[in-house]
């Protein structure tokens, strides 16, 4: 039987939309993997639905794709969740919620499973049907405490950021999975709405495909007042070969950046980056087992931008 936990009695006013039930679906019998000590390992990896892409001819020749289910895209994200295996917490951007072009698969679940991950969650920003479900998606090993579901702002409806808590107050991280638009307007817009959300929180993990290069985060975006830090400024766009830096993994001051790497993957069209970040005392809690075992839901906020 699942668990019920009673909500919060205080929601923030930037919910305004009703709070949804995100009861925990257990995706495999696999005994739950304690991560190390005091370490968590990170990936981001934009899949792009599992389409492999080579050269630029194929965003033509295998454009198709995008629309029609392709025989061998399963395997594909096999091969996908066999690299995430190797992590502790997983950002998918670029991921289809189970429709027409997926062979009605959701990539999000597939890749929990796969990867042996027992808690995900699947964030569906642009809904077109049967036709295409597009979705961000955070795996992890580690039970959240909670999700919130925020619409990013925009011209154009369909980027969205998953934002997952881990622990409560201030003994809790906070990872964030983002896909920011293309414009760089409209980023500013959207990067200034995290902003105001991340508040004053003192360990946090921001991930994604944010189309954007690091100095620019650093120095030029509403977020340079956190000093976010990295170990890594690699290229992971376009990965056959590999000229701009549009994927990253940011972390506040608080954490210890111990290794971060892009991987010389070209599954998709961007490559993966990952990093290990070393969690203060503080935290270390989150990575107790026993912990993991006590919770089998998380509660999931809606918000409009």
């Amino acid at each position: 039987m699942l668990k019920h936990k009673e909500l919060p009695k205080v929601v923030p006013t930037m919910f305004r939309q009703s709070v949804l039930q995100a009861p925990y679906q257990e995706t495999s019998h696999i005994p739950y993997n304690t991560p190390q000590k005091d370490s968590l390992r990170l990936i981001s990896f934009n899949i792009q639905v599992g389409i492999r892409t080579h050269a630029f001819h194929h965003y033509f020749t295998r454009g198709w794709q995008h629309v029609l289910p392709h025989h061998k895209r399963n395997h594909t994200l096999e091969e996908i969740g066999y690299l995430l295996r190797d992590y502790d917490i997983a950002a998918l951007q670029e991921a289809d919620g189970g429709s027409l072009r997926s062979g009605v698969v959701n990539q999000v679940r597939f890749l929990a499973e796969t990867g042996r991950f027992p808690f995900y969650y699947q964030q569906l920003n642009r809904n077109l049907g049967k036709l295409a479900q597009h979705s961000n998606g955070i795996l992890s090993r580690i039970p959240p405490s909670y999700v919130e579901d925020h619409s990013l702002p925009g011209r154009l409806p369909g980027r969205g950021a998953v934002i997952a808590q881990f622990g409560h107050g201030d003994h809790s991280l906070l990872i964030v999975v983002l896909h920011l638009a293309l414009g760089s307007r409209t980023q500013d817009r959207q990067l200034r709405y995290i902003r105001k959300v991340i508040g004053n929180h003192k360990h946090v993990v921001l991930m994604g495909d944010m189309n954007n290069p690091l100095e620019h985060l650093h120095t030029r975006s509403p977020l340079r007042d956190l000093k976010l830090q990295t170990a890594t400024s690699q290229h992971t766009y376009p990965s056959w070969q590999p000229q701009q830096t549009l994927d990253h993994i940011l972390v506040t001051p608080g954490l210890e950046v111990r290794h971060a790497e892009v991987l010389d993957c070209a599954i998709s069209d961007h490559r993966p980056v990952t990093m290990e970040i070393g969690l203060p005392a503080e935290l270390r809690h989150l990575l107790r087992k026993e912990q993991a075992e006590e919770t089998d839901q998380f509660e999931v906020y809606a918000s409009d931008a």
